[in-house]
This record gives C-alpha cells, sequence and structure tokens, in this order.
C-alpha cells in the first residue's frame, strides 16, 4: 500500500481509513494497554502522534522500537482529543523497519548545542531545527528559480572547472589529476603540461563571466551553484565551498541591477514567510526572537541607495568605536555594514560608487575614472549579501583596467572578445545563498545553513 506522507494525513479535511505511514520515531510512550508514538517523515516539522493498542503481536513488535527507530504504521486518521493536534492515527499494526541502539543513538528528547550536532551532520537532519533548516533551503532554491523563470531569465549552467579568477584574488582550489608522488622534481611549468588540462586548473570562485558570455547572446540569464574559496578562515561567515546566485542582465546598468536584487531579496523573504510559516517560526521561537520584526521590516519600505563617499561620511560621524577604520578607500567591513542597515537607516542600505581601487576589474568606470558602478546590499544581521556591478562594455577601457590590476590579456582573451564582437551595456550581482538562509532564519553560522559545512581542517561526510 502507498504510504501517506505525514504533512497530507495533518492536513486532511476528513478522517482516513487504512493508511499507512511510515517515519521515525521522536518519542514513545507506554501505558496500560496501549501506548504512543510521535512520528516524523520529515515532510513537515510537526509530528503525528499514533495510539496503538496492546496485543501480544503489537507488544512484541514495540519491544524493539525506540527513538529513531524507522517504523511502518498501519490505521485510521481520526480526530483527535488532545489539544494543538486536529489528527491522530489510530494504529493496528505496527512494523519495524529500521532500529536504533539506544544505548548508542546519540539523539534524544532534549536540546543538542550546534557545536555537537555538527559533528553528527548525517544524523543532525532529523532534529527539528536542521529539519525546518533544510526544508527551508529547498523552498528558497525553489523560490530563487521561480522569480528569475517568471521574469523571462535563462538558467544557464557555468562551469565548476576552470582556468581562470573572476575576482583576481588567487585563492582558489587546485585541481589535477597526476600523483604527487610521482611529481616529485617536476617544474611548475612541466606539472602542468602533464596534467590533464595542460595548464594550471581550479575550482571556480565564481560564475559570473562565463554568465556574461551567455547574457550576450540570450539577455537575461543566472546560474545557480556550488562554488569555492580557499580562504583560511575559520569564521562564522566562511565556508570553503557555498552557493551562488549570480544573475546577468543584458542591455542593463547599474540601476536596474540594483532593482533586481532589491526584488529578488523581498520575493524570498516573502515566500519564507508565506509558504513556511511553521519552519520560520521555529527560528523565530528559539533562535532569533526578533526574526520576525527583521524579515517584515525587509518587505516594509524600499531600500535605501546611498553612494559610498556618504556612507563613509555617516560611518565617520557616527560616534561610535569602530574596530576597524572608516575613511575614504577603505572597504566596509562587516561591522560597518551592520551599523548602516541596522542603527542607522534601520533597514537594508544598497551602498554604490566604490573607489576603483578596491573593486575587481571588470567593473565599469564612472565618469571621472575615480569610482566604478557596483553596488553591494547590506541586510540587518548579515551585512553584505549581494555584490554586483555594472560590467566594463567598452574594450579599451577593459584591457587598460587588466593591464592596471597586472592580470594577464591572454589568460582573459575569450573575455575581451565580447567587447570586440557587439558588445553592450550590462550588469549582474551574486548573492550568496547561504547568506540568504541566515537572513531568513536567524542563524549566526554559516555552517549551520549548508548540509555538509567544509571548512579548514574539516572534510566529513
Amino acid at each position: 500500500m502507498k504510504r501517506t506522507k505525514i504533512n497530507a494525513a495533518l492536513n486532511a479535511e476528513a478522517p482516513l481509513t487504512g493508511i499507512v505511514v511510515k517515519g521515525w520515531v521522536r518519542t514513545k510512550r507506554d501505558s496500560k494497554g496501549f501506548s504512543f508514538l510521535e512520528l516524523n517523515d520529515g515532510s513537515c516539522l510537526k509530528n503525528l502522534q499514533a495510539v496503538i493498542d496492546h496485543t501480544p503481536e503489537i507488544v512484541q513488535a514495540l519491544e524493539g522500537i525506540g527513538t529513531g527507530a524507522s517504523v511502518a504504521l498501519t490505521g485510521d486518521l481520526v480526530a483527535s482529543p488532545g489539544k494543538g493536534q486536529k489528527w491522530e492515527l489510530k494504529a493496528t499494526a505496527v512494523a519495524l523497519i529500521g532500529a536504533a541502539d539506544q544505548e548508542i543513538f546519540p539523539l534524544q528528547k532534549k536540546r543538542h548545542t550546534d557545536e555537537f550536532l555538527r559533528t553528527i551532520a548525517h544524523l543532525r537532519p532529523r532534529t527539528n531545527k536542521y529539519g525546518a533548516m533544510f526544508r527551508l533551503r529547498s523552498e528558497m532554491a525553489f523560490a530563487v528559480h521561480q522569480f528569475f523563470r517568471e521574469r523571462g531569465f535563462f538558467h544557464v549552467h557555468t562551469p565548476i572547472l576552470t582556468g581562470s579568477d573572476c575576482e583576481g584574488a588567487g585563492e582558489m582550489f587546485r585541481v589535477s589529476s597526476l600523483d604527487p608522488a610521482k611529481c616529485a622534481g617536476m617544474s611548475p611549468a612541466a606539472l602542468a603540461e602533464a596534467d590533464f588540462f595542460g595548464k594550471p586548473a581550479q575550482l571556480t570562485v565564481s560564475g559570473q563571466l562565463e554568465a556574461e558570455l551567455l547574457a550576450l547572446a540570450l539577455g537575461d540569464v543566472y546560474t545557480f551553484g556550488p562554488t569555492f574559496r580557499a580562504e583560511n578562515s575559520n569564521t562564522p561567515k566562511h565556508c570553503a565551498e557555498f552557493w551562488m546566485i549570480e544573475p546577468e542582465m543584458a542591455f542593463a546598468d547599474l540601476s536596474d541591477d540594483m532593482d533586481l536584487a532589491e526584488d529578488l531579496v523581498k520575493h524570498c523573504v516573502r515566500w519564507a514567510l508565506e509558504r513556511c510559516a511553521d519552519d520560520v517560526a521555529l527560528f523565530a521561537n528559539f533562535v532569533d526572537k526578533e526574526l520576525t520584526a527583521t524579515l517584515e521590516s525587509v518587505l516594509k519600505d524600499s531600500f535605501v541607495r546611498l553612494p559610498y563617499a556618504e556612507a563613509v561620511d555617516i560611518l565617520g560621524k557616527s560616534g561610535k568605536a569602530f574596530e576597524f577604520p572608516t575613511g575614504y578607500g577603505s572597504d566596509l567591513q562587516t561591522e560597518h555594514e551592520r551599523y548602516l542597515c541596522e542603527e542607522h537607516f534601520k533597514r537594508p542600505v544598497i551602498v554604490y560608487d566604490y573607489p576603483k581601487e578596491i573593486k575587481a576589474f571588470y567593473m565599469r568606470l564612472n565618469e571621472g575614472e575615480r569610482t566604478v558602478a557596483a553596488m553591494d546590499l547590506l541586510v540587518p544581521r548579515i551585512g553584505e549579501l549581494v555584490g554586483g556591478s555594472q560590467r566594463e562594455e567598452r574594450l579599451d577601457v577593459l584591457e587598460r583596467r587588466v593591464d592596471e590590476l597586472g592580470l594577464s590579456r591572454e589568460q582573459y582573451w575569450w573575455y575581451l572578445d565580447t567587447r570586440r564582437f557587439g558588445s553592450v551595456p550590462h550588469a549582474g550581482f551574486g548573492l550568496g545563498f547561504e547568506r540568504l538562509l541566515m537572513l531568513v532564519t536567524g542563524v549566526t553560522n554559516i555552517r549551520d545553513v549548508i548540509p555538509f559545512p567544509r571548512t579548514p581542517r574539516h572534510l566529513e561526510f
């Protein structure tokens, strides 16, 4: 018999007879003549309570069932006399699918610390918090795809293996097919020549450059996939592997870019509040008491749009004792970003027109060539959520910027080609998916919004 998922059972409009539910036991309580099982199958936050009258066969079956065990229950869905639940299962048959040794099963009916749960990342999705987190992660991914589809964007796939560094920072994971034991004494040039691609290869830090190429053929595109940074940063904001949402728009400028970023963030926050109410409520109750107010503030008003020079001036006059100094020409740090959107404006802020010295080579030079048409979207508790720009479409200017920053024209020949043949103004941004999840859940450590975090010295699971 086909199983009924627990979310379908709990949302049933009428009693159901002869259904089968399968899931994992959250709690088991035995009384004289009957037992209670709380069952969860991951389809929703709430458990389904099953009431099981004792028979010799059922008593025997229940003996091997404890917290964490997987079971199949057959019975009737009936109105529950208990408070807080509409339905319960009157079970007539119980079958153990997979036992869980109660002596060593690490998840019990108590709150476990996030630090402990990271050590058992293979089991933490069975807890209420992480079940809710990864359902939200799924829903947010769906919301992203829906947002772009409704606006006529094409979903494109950019490579994970690359021979170029989008950001020019050099913090990339090298990829090789060679056996290190057989490469002793070989020069870097010889190693590159002998390797799979005949040149150095890395894991991508961004799909932006390739997405630009596709935008200059298809118009509006986006890529949504994993990216990698070999940053040795053991902080709550950094993972070596994370996911990026990267749209690129042809025939677009910085204003279009800011509009799209604001619309995307509001769409995802609205989706979380409307479609994932139970899961968001868990985080609002147990993780961040201000979460609902924060999310509603994101939706309430238009985002502030603030030139970088004015942002620096506000920070300088704030009277705050920042850890990092402020001043024109210095990049904004998280403490500065959070002050602007949490204390000064009390809503999200888009800072734009940054000094060219602190931004990447592909960002369009503004008139006067002191600043570039770049923007960062800052949100409460996170700081920077989105970083983007109008891209430099003028070949001569782009070549000059490549030279100024000591990059190789030869390495970027294909990128420069798009400026030789039918170049157009275009713009795009990158949004860190994990940071978006931190925003909608109130979770403060990036390790807790991705199922299997990759951090320095940590490659389990």
